[in-house]
């Protein structure tokens, strides 16, 4: 398999790597005072009382369960940590602080390598040597001048890859730790996409046609009676087969009278919302068969057309695959090799997927989510 098919934890670790060699800039948690991370449950943490004392030998700085935080892995971070700062005059908090948050970090990360050995997971040799590669490929370094560059910084060849490791194996626990907290509801997409279509709706074109008997304000009873009738006669008269514009030329009492009362084409959120509501059922060429009262008077009311807006497309997937569980005797390229053979038989029988495949080559019931020991 080539190396833009590896995880994403393996490039999110390179990432990491490359960072401590090449000159980026400080990571903004350090570059501004921010609070120490939350601490983690689970893994027992201990610091020593000689944590908050001065020495200059290397010491225990903290015990995660059986990993070991110590004084000089703190002080190379650190280094490393101001070489950056003064190399981009970056900020960083006061000492006490920046060495207060550092071990915060350290500490955090021997939690999620605990947690990540505890629950399984483990980076074998092969997928390390391409993580490693791809290290000096992203720093545009031969493998040679890796080993130089890192001889320069005092960082010892297998420190370095026991780094590597560690953070691909914390990408693991963290990508694993997300994926189980995000839950979508099958409620919640359909709101989402209710929400786009009444959203794809109001922009819509409506071309509306009226006829209007305009009520004066505050106009006594039997004024407004009167307007009313003078309204559904109107109604009466198209409903009966009368032209709507004759009508509106005859009755309507709005600006648009000569043209037989059409508004004319506009986007549906510059009409009037009880305009839009009224016509909302109607298809074009039909009129309401009620008034419409507003603050105006008494509509009459014909939909003459309607441009939908362009329609809402959701592309729906079913996705379904096929997982190799963790086996110390199947090496990566055994495993991308028994990939690559479903494959293959899936594309030659042209069916959607695999039923599931025991040690002993038997097939069950087919499953969205395959499983192969």
């Amino acid at each position: 398999m080539t190396d833009h098919l590896l995880p994403r934890p393996l490039y999110r670790a390179i990432a990491l790597a490359a960072w401590v060699l090449s000159g980026a800039s400080v990571p903004s948690a350090w570059a501004q005072p921010s609070p120490a991370p939350a601490a983690a449950t689970g893994p027992r943490v201990a610091v020593p009382a000689a944590a908050v004392a001065p020495r200059t030998a290397d010491y225990i700085l903290a015990v995660v369960n059986t990993e070991l935080v110590t004084n000089n892995e703190l002080q190379a971070r650190l280094a490393r940590i101001r070489e950056d700062a003064a190399r981009t005059n970056a900020t960083l908090p006061p000492p006490a602080e920046l060495r207060k948050q550092v071990l915060d970090v350290l500490i955090d990360e021997r939690v999620q390598v605990t947690n990540a050995r505890d629950s399984g997971q483990k980076v074998d040799e092969s997928e390390l040597d391409r993580a490693v590669t791809n290290v000096a490929i992203q720093n545009q370094l031969t493998m040679e001048q890796l080993l130089a560059r890192l001889k320069q910084q005092g960082i010892a060849y297998a420190t370095f890859r026991s780094n590597v490791r560690d953070q691909l194996l914390i990408e693991r626990v963290r990508e694993r730790e997300v994926g189980q907290r995000i839950k979508i509801s099958a409620e919640e997409v359909d709101a989402f996409l209710d929400k786009r279509r009444s959203a794809a709706g109001n922009g819509a074109q409506l071309n509306i046609a009226q006829v209007l008997v305009t009520v004066p304000e505050n106009a006594a009873d039997a004024e407004v009676a009167a307007r009313r009738s003078r309204a559904e006669a109107a109604l009466t008269r198209i409903k009966n087969g009368e032209s709507f514009e004759a009508v509106a030329r005859e009755v309507s009492e709005d600006g648009n009278r000569a043209q037989g009362g059409v508004i004319g084409l506009r986007p549906a959120d510059r009409l009037p919302d009880v305009f839009v509501e009224v016509v909302r059922p109607l298809k074009p060429g039909e009129v309401s068969p009620t008034l419409l009262r507003s603050g105006a008077g008494f509509h009459v009311i014909k939909l003459l057309e309607r441009r939908e807006a362009s329609a809402l497309s959701v592309t729906q997937t079913h996705a379904r695959h096929i997982l190799l569980q963790n086996d110390p005797k199947r090496t990566t390229e055994q495993a991308v090799a028994q990939l690559a053979e479903f494959k293959r038989r899936i594309e030659a029988s042209g069916r959607g997927g695999l039923r599931r495949v025991d040690s002993a080559g038997r097939h069950g019931h087919g499953r969205d989510v395959e499983s192969v020991r």
